[in-house]
């Protein structure tokens, strides 16, 4: 087994989005930093698409989000309807020159983005086909073990940081194979990329439909006809049986009732759904972010907008740390703030975000149901519509406030600026769509 010759200050395990956006912006700090996945390139997947108004300020601050915007667009309205197309209510997602306004762009291509920024930053390096099969740490320093093409390999670092996704191999080094709290939804759901016109039935960029049986959700995700329509399923069926009942459900389900003739499905992903938190997102030199230390079900793409917000507020500790600003024991704090904005936000309003469209009777929705209530408030008071949309910031946190001494640059404070839990429980019983879908 052979050791790396020099020592980054960080290695961060999982070169998907959060932790190439991560080594990003720890390498434009000028910390060394070293990218470890155990694929041999970038995933070429599509996934989570919407990035909400939280999510966009990490990203500005990484400096990536006229890239983005360049290659993907603003979505206008999310609305919910009944099977028949009949809207209830709808919520505009952002105003014109909003610096943090939501932005669409599939996942893949962001990937792509990152690695074209961290390929100019000199302390910055990406390793492909390096598997972690263990960790370890001490009272100086951590490190994984990884194999490699060259074979097993030991890396060192001062931390280490999990963003290797829902089946983390570092969170399971720390809690074990079966320590992910938390339950997998008795229901199905069946994603899929497809072109389908639905300007011609004047449906919007992002619509989800309330029926008990075919719920689903339709949201365009390019500005060439692809829309993500994820749907519910009966469970307990194979793969082959989903792919074998989607014309009849598409039928069903879409505007039109189409035939399979009358569009094109690209992608075609069964999936079961998590409300998953693990125990602990640090323990001593090594910490967990997004996927890797939370999981929950994609549809108001609280998953992808929580995880990046999580990179956001670990890149402030860690450079508090690096800096001499901090102690280690911030990042205690980055576990425990990070967990509670999961358990009181994240999954919660998520939960409420799915069972909204099943749970309950289409057409006494709009009678008994609080947040279309508040939807439709939206469409006619517009300081209420304004308070509304910036309701998304209770899951921000200000991590420099544990400074030993505050910063003077202001690196972390937001335009909008942060909502802290008990302090204003109306915004966080309105947050619902920080994003559309993940």
């Amino acid at each position: 087994m052979s050791s790396s010759s020099s020592k980054p200050w960080a290695i961060i395990v999982g070169a998907g989005p959060s932790g190439l956006l991560l080594g990003l912006m720890l390498a434009k700090k000028g910390i060394p930093v070293h990218l470890i996945d155990m694929s041999v390139k970038l995933d070429e997947q599509p996934r989570a698409t919407h990035y909400g108004s939280p999510a966009m300020y990490e990203l500005r601050r990484a400096g990536i989000v006229e890239d983005m915007r360049a290659q993907g667009f603003h979505p206008d309205t999310v609305c919910w309807r009944k099977l028949d197309g009949t809207y209830l209510a709808g919520v505009k997602m952002g105003v014109e020159h909003d610096p943090d306004r939501m932005v669409c762009l599939p996942l893949n291509r962001l990937g792509k983005i990152l690695v074209d920024h961290i390929g100019r930053q000199p302390s910055a390096t990406v390793s492909w086909g390096h598997k972690v099969v263990s960790i370890g740490q001490d009272d100086h320093k951590a490190w994984v073990i990884c194999e490699t093409p060259e074979g097993e390999k030991r890396l060192e670092a001062e931390y280490i940081i999990g963003c290797d996704g829902a089946n983390s191999q570092v969170r399971r080094s720390l809690f074990g194979d079966k320590e992910f709290p938390g339950k997998t939804w008795d229901e199905q759901i069946v994603a899929t990329n497809t072109y389908y016109d639905f300007s011609k039935f004047n449906w919007l960029d992002s619509n989800f439909i309330i029926h008990p049986e075919h719920w689903y959700m339709a949201a365009k995700i390019g500005n060439d006809g692809l829309y993500r329509i994820t749907y519910g399923e009966m469970p307990g069926l194979t793969n082959e049986q989903l792919r074998d009942r989607q014309p009849w459900k598409f039928k069903a389900m879409l505007p039109g009732n189409p035939e399979p003739d009358q569009y094109r499905i690209v992608n075609f992903s069964p999936y079961r759904i998590h409300q998953r938190l693990a125990p602990s997102m640090r323990v001593g030199r090594v910490c967990l972010a997004a996927d890797a230390a939370h999981l929950c079900n994609p549809f108001g793409g609280m998953g992808l907008t929580g995880g990046i917000v999580d990179i956001g507020g670990l890149y402030d500790c860690l450079v508090g740390i690096h800096d001499g600003l901090a102690d280690d024991s911030i990042l205690d704090k980055y576990s425990e703030i990070r967990r509670q904005k999961y358990n009181e936000v994240v999954n919660p309003i998520s939960s409420a975000n799915i069972v909204r469209l099943f749970g309950q009777d289409p057409d006494k929705a709009l009678e008994n149901d609080e947040f279309l209530q508040m939807c439709k408030r939206t469409e006619t008071d517009e300081e209420f519509a304004k308070d509304f949309r910036y309701s998304a910031n209770v899951l921000k946190h200000d991590f420099t406030q544990y400074y030993r001494k505050n910063p003077t640059n202001g690196d972390a404070k937001g335009a909008n600026g942060y909502v802290e839990l008990g302090k204003d429980s109306t915004s966080a019983a309105q947050v619902t769509a920080a994003g559309v879908t993940d």
